[in-house]
C-alpha cells in the first residue's frame, strides 16, 4: 500500500487534542484544590509536589509506554486483553471495566455538583436557589443526559476555547494572588508543620501519606490515550504504527503533566497560604478555593466571568465522561460477547448511565468532597492497570528499561491501597459497578452464545481445492465432524466406516472431515482460518475457531453459499451429561456438539429448505 493511502483528514494537531482531554484533566482545577485543604491541611502544598513527582516519573512514563503499543486508542485495557489471554485476562479486563466506569459515572456527578457549587457561590446567582445544591445538580446531570439523548458530540473546536480560556483564567488568578504571599504567610504556614511534624522526616513521611488523597488531580491522561487516533500524524506513516501520532501523543502527554504541575503547585500554594483555616471547610471554599482567591483578589466581575467558565468546563467534563463511557463500552465488551443488545444503541446506554448518575448524586446529596474519594479510587485503579499491563509488556519483550516499571508498579499500588485504606467509598461504589459489570456480561454471553461467533473465514490453497472438487461433485456434500485430540492413524477410516455404517452413505459418495481447534475460548468472535489436510486416509478441513458447534455451522453455511447446495454433516452422540456439555460450551467452546450445531443453524436460518442438514448416528 501507497504511504498516501492513509490520509490524516478529520485529524488535528495534537495540543487541539490536549484541549479536548483537557476538558476533563484541567477541570479538576476547579475542585481540586478545595478538596486537597480539607484533605491534607497545611501538607497541601507538599502533598500537591509529591502529586506532581508522581505524574512527571510515574504516570507520564507509564502512558507514555501505552500510546506506543496502543496508537489507535485500545489504551491499557487492549494491552490487557492481548498480554493476558483466556477467562483470566477477559475477567480481569471486565473488574478494571468496573473501575473505569466508576471513574466516568463520578466525573459526571462530581463535576455536574461542583458546577452547582460555582454557581451558588457566585454573588449574582439567584436567592431563591441558595440551599438547592442537591436539586440543581440533579438537573444539570438530567439535562447531560438529555443532550446525549439527542444526539449531542462533543467538538474539538469547543473543546479549545473552553480549555484555553479556562487555564488562560486560572493563571491570571494565580498571577494576582501569589504576590499577596508574604513573609509572614510562609513563616506561619512552616510554624504550624514543625509543630505537628518536629522531625523532617516525619514530615516527609507525612506528606507521602496525604497525597494520595489528592489523586483526583491526576484524572484525564487515560482520555489522552483513548483519543489518540484524532490526532494529526504523517501520511506516510505504517498504519500498524504511526510513529507521528504517536509522537504527538507523546507531547500531549508531556505538555498535560507540565502543566497540571505549575497549577496543582501554584494552586496549592496560594488556596493553604491566603486562605484562613477557618474558612477550608465552608461553603464558600470547599470544592472552589481559586474561585475563592479570584473573587478576592480581581473583583467580583472576574470572579463571576471565573464561575461562569467553570460551570461550563465542569458541564464539558461530564460530557467528555458521557462520551468515554459511550465508546468504551461497545468497544469492549461486544468483543468478549458480554455486552446486552441495548449496549449497540446509543440512546438506552445514555438513559442508564443518566438514571445510574442520579443515583449517585442523591446518594452522595451532590457533596463534592464525599465523592472525591470514590472517584480518585476509579482513577487510580485504572493507572494501576495501565502500569501492570506495561510490566507485562517488558518483561514480555525482554526490555532492559524493565525493571523501572517493575519499580514503579509497587508506588501505584501503594498510592492506590493508601487511597482505599484511608476512604473505602470507591471501592464500595466500584463494587456496584463491577458486579454489574460481571452480571450483565455473563448473562449476555449466555444470550448470545448460540450465534454463528465467525467473522469470516480465510481459507489456504489446499482447503479452496477441496471446495473446488465439492462444486465438481454430483454426490451430496457431506462432512463428518471430528474431534482434532483423537486424531492418528486410522482413526479417520475407523470412523468414517461407523459414521457409514450407522447414517448409510453410499460407499461411493465422498467424504470429507471436519476439525475444529478452540485456541482461546473466552473470545467470542474471530476470523476463521481453514487448512485444508490431505491425509492418507481422508481429506481434512482444519479449522481455528472460538467455538466448536459455532464454526461448524456457520462453515456449513459458508459451504452453502459459496458452492450453491446444502451440505451434509454427520456426528457421533456425545457421552458427557447435559449439565457438563452446556458447561463445557459456555466456558470452552465444545460440549454437546452435535445438538448444539443444529441449534446455531436452527437460529442462523430460520428457512429449513435451506438449512444445512445435520445428522447423528452411533
Amino acid at each position: 500500500m501507497k504511504p498516501n493511502a492513509h490520509p490524516e483528514e478529520g485529524r488535528y494537531p495534537w495540543w487541539q487534542v490536549l484541549c479536548l482531554t483537557g476538558v476533563d484533566l484541567f477541570s479538576s482545577l476547579g475542585y481540586q484544590p478545595g478538596i486537597a485543604l480539607l484533605a491534607a491541611g497545611a501538607l497541601s502544598p507538599l502533598a500537591n509536589l509529591a502529586l506532581v513527582l508522581f505524574a512527571f516519573f510515574g504516570v507520564y512514563p507509564v502512558y507514555r509506554r501505552v500510546a506506543e503499543e496502543s496508537p489507535h486508542g485500545e489504551g491499557s485495557i487492549g494491552l490487557l486483553t492481548r498480554l493476558i489471554p483466556g477467562w483470566r485476562g477477559k475477567l480481569l479486563v471486565l473488574v478494571v471495566l468496573g473501575f473505569m466506569a466508576t471513574d466516568f459515572m463520578l466525573t459526571i456527578t462530581l463535576s455536574a455538583a461542583d458546577a452547582a457549587v460555582h454557581f451558588l457561590g457566585n454573588p449574582l446567582a439567584p436567592i431563591w436557589l441558595q440551599g438547592h445544591q442537591l436539586g440543581l445538580t440533579l438537573f444539570l446531570v438530567g439535562l447531560l443526559g438529555f443532550v446525549f439523548y439527542l444526539g449531542f458530540r462533543e467538538a474539538i473546536g469547543l473543546a479549545v476555547p473552553i480549555t484555553l480560556g479556562y487555564l488562560g483564567l486560572n493563571a491570571l488568578v494565580l498571577l494576582a494572588a501569589l504576590p499577596h504571599v508574604e513573609g509572614e504567610h510562609l513563616e506561619g504556614w512552616w510554624q504550624r508543620l514543625l509543630a505537628s511534624h518536629p522531625d523532617p522526616s516525619a514530615l516527609v513521611l507525612a506528606t507521602l501519606l496525604v497525597f494520595p488523597k489528592l489523586a483526583l488531580g491526576l484524572s484525564g491522561y487515560e482520555t489522552g490515550v483513548a483519543v489518540m487516533p484524532l490526532i494529526r500524524g504523517r501520511q506516510e506513516d505504517p498504519p500498524e504504527k504511526p510513529w507521528g501520532r504517536i509522537r504527538g501523543t507523546h507531547r500531549l502527554l508531556l505538555a498535560a503533566a507540565l502543566i497540571m504541575g505549575f497549577f496543582l503547585v501554584g494552586a496549592g500554594l496560594a488556596t493553604t497560604l491566603l486562605i484562613p483555616p477557618e474558612l477550608w471547610g465552608s461553603e464558600e471554599v470547599s470544592g472552589r478555593a481559586l474561585s475563592f482567591l479570584a473573587h478576592r483578589y480581581l473583583g467580583e466581575g472576574f470572579g463571576s466571568l471565573y464561575d461562569l467558565l467553570s460551570i461550563v468546563i465542569l458541564w464539558f467534563a461530564g460530557a467528555s465522561a458521557m462520551a468515554g463511557l459511550l465508546t468504551i463500552v461497545p468497544r469492549y465488551l461486544p468483543r468478549f460477547g458480554m455486552a446486552p443488545e441495548w449496549a449497540r444503541r446509543q440512546r438506552p446506554m445514555v438513559l442508564f448511565f443518566t438514571g445510574v448518575a442520579l443515583a449517585l448524586t442523591l446518594l452522595f446529596r451532590a457533596e463534592v468532597e464525599a465523592q472525591a474519594a470514590a472517584y480518585a479510587t476509579g482513577v487510580l485503579v485504572v493507572m494501576s492497570s495501565a502500569a501492570l499491563a506495561v510490566v507485562l509488556l517488558e518483561a514480555q519483550g525482554g526490555r532492559k528499561g524493565g525493571s523501572y516499571f517493575w519499580a514503579l508498579l509497587p508506588l501505584f499500588l501503594y498510592v492506590l491501597g493508601a487511597n482505599i485504606v484511608e476512604r473505602p467509598d470507591g471501592v464500595r461504589i466500584a463494587s456496584f459497578f463491577i458486579a454489574a459489570t460481571l452480571l450483565l456480561s455473563l448473562l449476555s454471553r449466555a444470550f448470545r452464545s448460540f450465534e454463528l461467533r465467525v467473522e469470516r473465514f480465510q481459507l489456504d490453497e489446499m482447503a479452496e481445492s477441496f471446495l473446488d472438487e465439492m462444486r465438481a461433485l454430483e454426490a451430496p456434500i457431506r462432512l463428518v465432524a471430528h474431534r482434532p485430540e483423537r486424531g492418528g492413524r486410522g482413526v479417520y477410516w475407523e470412523k468414517e466406516r461407523r459414521i457409514r455404517e450407522a447414517t448409510h452413505i453410499p460407499p461411493e459418495d465422498p467424504i470429507y472431515f471436519v476439525e475444529v481447534f478452540v485456541q482461546d475460548p473466552s473470545e467470542f468472535a474471530a476470523e476463521a482460518r481453514v487448512w485444508g489436510v490431505e491425509h492418507p486416509d481422508a481429506r481434512i478441513f482444519r479449522i481455528l475457531g472460538t467455538a466448536a458447534p459455532n464454526t461448524l455451522a456457520a462453515f456449513l453455511l459458508y459451504l452453502r453459499d459459496r458452492l450453491g447446495r446444502r451440505p451434509h454433516i454427520y456426528f457421533e452422540w456425545s457421552e458427557e451429561s447435559p449439565l457438563q456439555a452446556a458447561l463445557d460450551f459456555l466456558l470452552f467452546g465444545e460440549g454437546d456438539v452435535p445438538t448444539l450445531t443444529h441449534e446455531v443453524l436452527r437460529r442462523a436460518e430460520p428457512n429449513p429448505l435451506r438449512r444445512p442438514l445435520v445428522h447423528v448416528g452411533g
